[in-house]
């Protein structure tokens, strides 16, 4: 194999909707193939983040970490969410901490949230709330002005509508959020990571906490709220209406959509397709959406 040829490997591998396990077999031998000849910690972020994404977190931290020994700053990001979150199985806030300071100290957005986060739970460091807020205030300014799908304005954004629900100022946390939602569905449109359905499953749930939820005008996104509870909802796409339906099981509902069952609304999300495309990837052009009596 040459450097070419695993090139054009990684590049099909990534244009592609479905893959084979073989086709995976052959993306991360020609990924393993440019780490070793390159030695480019890019590459290395990239292999790790297919792992992340598709939960393999201890291959992922294999990468993440191989990347962080070339001094590069993505990396330290990843790592502190390995260690914040626990993905490998152990929680380890001295690390996170110490990872996302060193970001949080060359002005990155995201290193310096989950500072602040940090500081609102007292993980690793003393619980201070006054802190956590004045640190999401100073950045709210700092990324309000951010346009990239990919910069944390929701993240920053929501963090803000909850202080300020907390501070009686309800029509400022709705303002918020709505802004993350748009801001996010766009995100999503390109990347339907699970974190970033995460963050719209309780941005959605937030929001509908402060308001009432209006079944004559919803959308895709707002069905986060819609399958938590026993509905029949219709909506179109290319003029053809699709079906689905929610269903307690248990304390939980599970999902049908076009006569296929999902077994949470995560699931519905993360897989839901029509004709093999997912519907994240076209939420915008989903139409009519309306609840069945």
């Amino acid at each position: 194999m040459t450097v070419k040829e695993a090139r054009k490997i990684v590049q099909s591998f990534d244009e592609r909707k479905k893959v084979t396990e073989d086709d995976v077999f052959m993306f991360t031998e020609a990924m393993n193939f440019l780490i070793e000849e390159e030695h480019d910690p890019r590459d290395m972020m990239w292999l790790g983040g297919y792992y992340y994404e598709i939960r393999k977190f201890d291959l992922a931290l294999k990468y993440y970490e191989m990347a962080a020994s070339y001094d590069h700053d993505p990396a330290y990001e990843c790592l502190g969410y390995i260690w914040y979150y626990g993905r490998t199985g152990e929680k380890d806030y001295k690390k996170a901490y110490e990872y996302f300071s060193k970001l949080m100290k060359k002005g990155d957005p995201v290193a310096t949230y989950k500072v602040a986060d940090m500081y609102k739970n007292g993980y690793y460091v003393a619980k201070d709330q006054a802190r956590y807020e004045q640190i999401i205030e100073d950045l709210f300014h700092k990324v309000s002005k951010m346009t990239n799908v990919f910069d944390p304005v929701p993240e920053v954004f929501t963090r803000l509508a909850r202080i300020r629900e907390d501070q009686g100022k309800k029509k400022e946390a709705v303002k918020l959020y709505r802004y993350s939602k748009d801001f996010l569905a766009q995100r999503i449109t390109h990347n339907a990571f699970f974190g970033n359905l995460n963050i719209m499953k309780w941005l959605i749930d937030d929001l509908y906490e402060l308001i009432d939820f209006d079944e004559d005008d919803f959308d895709f996104y707002d069905l986060y709220y819609l399958l938590k509870s026993p509905h029949k909802i219709s909506f179109k796409y290319d003029g053809k209406t699709h079906d689905l339906e929610s269903v307690m099981e248990g304390n939980d509902c599970t999902v049908c959509f076009d006569g296929k069952w999902f077994y949470t609304r995560d699931d519905f999300f993360k897989d839901g397709c029509i004709d093999d495309v997912k519907l994240t990837s076209i939420a915008d052009d989903l139409y009519g959406f309306r609840v069945e009596a």
